[in-house]
C-alpha cells in the first residue's frame, strides 16, 4: 500500500531489545495527545500573533508567592514563538519543549490525516515504568524548586 509499512509489518526502525520502536498504524493510538497538541499549537499561534494575554491566569497559590513547575510557562511559550530561546528557557524550560512537542505532534497528525497511517512508538519502558515515574517526579520537584527561586521574576 503506497510502499508504507502496515500495522502488521515489523517496526520501521530496528531497535535493540527494550528500546522504543516506531511503527505505522491504521489508527491514531495517541488521539488524546494529538488533540491536546493541536490545541497547544493554536494557543501558541495566538500568543505569537496577539502577544501575552491581558487576563490574569494565576491561581490563589501564585498570589501567595508559591510557584509550581508550570509557572512562567505562558511567557516561555510566548518567547519561544518569538524565537527568543534564552528568555523562554529562563522563564520555564518546559515552554520551548512544550511548543516543539506540540508542533511535532501536529506535524504527525498532518501526515496521519494525509496518509491514513499514524506513526506510533511502542516499547521502550517495559520493566522501567517505576523508574520513569520516579524520574518524572524528581524532575517536577526540581523544576518547582527552580521556579520558586525565580519568584521575584514570576510574580
Amino acid at each position: 500500500m503506497d510502499g508504507m509499512p502496515t500495522a502488521d509489518s515489523p517496526a520501521t526502525a530496528s531497535s535493540p531489545q527494550g528500546a522504543p520502536r516506531l511503527r505505522w498504524e491504521p489508527t491514531d493510538r495517541y488521539a488524546a495527545f494529538t488533540y491536546i497538541a493541536v490545541g497547544g499549537v493554536l494557543a501558541s499561534s495566538a500568543l505569537a500573533i496577539w502577544g501575552l494575554p491581558v487576563l490574569d491566569l494565576h491561581g490563589p497559590l501564585h498570589r501567595l508567592g508559591i510557584m509550581d513547575f508550570l509557572c512562567g510557562g505562558t511567557r516561555a511559550a510566548y518567547f519561544t514563538t518569538r524565537g527568543r530561546w534564552a528568555m523562554a528557557w529562563y522563564y520555564n524550560p518546559l515552554g520551548p519543549l512544550a511548543v516543539i512537542g506540540a508542533a511535532v505532534m501536529t506535524l504527525r497528525a498532518g501526515v496521519g490525516l494525509a496518509t491514513r497511517r499514524w506513526l506510533a512508538v511502542e516499547g521502550g519502558f517495559r520493566g522501567r515504568s517505576r523508574a520513569v515515574l520516579v524520574a518524572g517526579c524528581v524532575a517536577a520537584v526540581a523544576l518547582t524548586v527552580r521556579q520558586q527561586l525565580l519568584v521575584d521574576v514570576l510574580l
